[in-house]
């Protein structure tokens, strides 16, 4: 390192002020009658080196300083003692050099965390973060929108969500992603939950992401059974068509040639005939069954549930149910509104209420059916229509809303198939359970 300017003359100055003042002072000593220049002479030497530590220190020192801020983290310092000639020039350029170089790094990586923050808060998946001592942490914007009714950050806390998130939470494997059941806003969910093990601040964390999919399995279901009734609906009707065409000719001819002389004629006749009647049947009721494959399309309004809900209870009492049935319904506020397809939610509730009505009036002796709607949570409406029926058992809660599927002896199979699937295009759920009369109770959500 080359001393320069200022400090390299300064530091010749001092060494050649310490030289001349101990020349001075050892000459004295061995000149008799010198006292006094002795004592002068060493303190003369003795301020010289003191001038030159000075001189060396005040450069270490404030080179000290510079390390000391940068220790800390204080990058906004610069190394300026090039300029007076300290003979740190070059020091000081490199060192500038390599604070400017780290500042332009702690932004980039300042920037690079924002970037990163915000993608985390702003991704669609739920992301929970859960310590070693089980505390939970609402990693996002998604998590704490859809993990709003519990209270605490503890895994025993998640439990308003279903028992089942709380076991998956304090399972502490890492594998593949599974399918759980969850509860939000009064709606039966299914999440994809995965899990991770990441380090944080010198320990091990669990990110947990919940994705919900229900609406995506039942598009997919809803889908599923779709193409299935259209291939088969397809299938039949062609297999069909030339059936019911044969029978009906057939039948024409046989009755044309009947003249009632023949009872193997008549016989024949009448077989035909129950053939191209029955042939006509299963055509109805593949016809029927084709709405099914179509989906229903949704024109949602917000309206008033009161006076809608005065309409729907008029035309189901004056449809044909038994005489002592004993009905009512009720809008709790009376000012609630709801966000749907007004026709086409009509068109479920009549159904529901009627077939409510075909189960109570058969079973009970004083026959009772019940519409109520309220609000839920989300600011979501529910809509309960409940009987004093014989109920459903438990293992055909599900079944009852598959396509075909009936416990009428004259049921088709398709209204509560029908009703799913407009429920269901609402973002909505349908569910079956008993009602406190011990029948059964369908709640709907929108």
């Amino acid at each position: 390192m080359a001393f320069k300017g200022r400090f390299a003359a300064g530091l010749l100055v001092w060494l050649l002020l310490i030289l001349i003042a101990s020349f001075a002072f050892v000459w004295s000593l061995q000149t008799p009658g010198f006292g006094a220049v002795r004592v002068v002479t060493a303190l003369a030497s003795i301020g010289a080196a003191a001038g030159l530590w000075n001189h060396v220190w005040r450069t270490n020192l404030q080179l000290a300083r510079f390390v000391e801020s940068i220790r800390f983290g204080d990058l906004s310092q610069n190394f300026g003692l090039g300029a007076d000639g300290s003979g740190f020039l070059e020091v000081g350029e490199a060192l500038n050099q390599a604070i400017s170089q780290l500042r332009e790094q702690r932004q980039q990586l300042s920037a690079d965390n924002r970037f990163f923050e915000a993608v985390l808060d702003d991704a669609p998946t739920a992301v929970l973060i859960i310590d070693e001592e089980g505390r939970v942490e609402l990693g996002n914007k998604a998590a704490r929108r859809l993990f709003m009714k519990h209270r605490g950050v503890r895994i025993d806390d998640f439990s308003a969500y279903g028992n089942a998130l709380v076991r998956t939470l304090g399972d502490s494997a890492v594998g593949r992603p599974r399918l759980v059941p969850l509860h939000f806003d009064s709606l039966p969910q299914t999440a994809m939950v995965s899990a991770a093990v990441v380090h944080r601040l010198g320990g091990l964390v669990r990110v947990v992401a919940v994705q919900p999919i229900q609406s995506e399995l039942n598009a997919i279901e809803i889908a599923a059974q779709s193409d299935l009734i259209r291939v088969l609906t397809h299938e039949i009707m062609n297999s069909m068509t030339p059936v019911t065409s044969l029978a009906h000719t057939a039948a024409a001819l046989i009755a044309k040639a009947d003249k009632g002389q023949s009872r193997e004629l008549g016989d024949a006749r009448e077989a035909v005939e129950t053939l191209a009647t029955r042939a006509d049947g299963v055509m109805h009721f593949v016809e029927t069954y084709r709405q099914i494959s179509r989906a229903p399309t949704i024109r949602a309004r917000e309206f008033p549930v009161a006076p809608w809900a005065h309409d729907v209870a008029a035309l189901f009492r004056a449809s044909e149910v038994c005489e002592d049935l004993q009905f009512e319904h009720s809008v709790e506020p009376e000012n609630l509104l709801i966000d749907a397809d007004p026709d086409l939610l009509f068109q479920v509730l009549i159904n529901l209420l009627r077939n409510a009505a075909e189960a109570a009036c058969g079973h009970s002796r004083q026959p009772t059916v019940s519409l109520s709607f309220s609000l839920a949570s989300g600011g979501r409406t529910a809509v309960e229509v409940s009987d004093n029926g014989p109920g459903v058992p438990d293992s055909l809660c599900q079944d009852v809303f598959l396509p075909f599927f009936t416990t009428k002896q004259k049921g088709t199979g398709i209204g509560l198939s029908l009703a799913r699937q407009i429920v269901l295009a609402h973002q909505g759920s349908i569910a079956l359970d008993k009602s406190e009369g011990g029948g059964a109770t369908f709640r709907l959500v929108i």
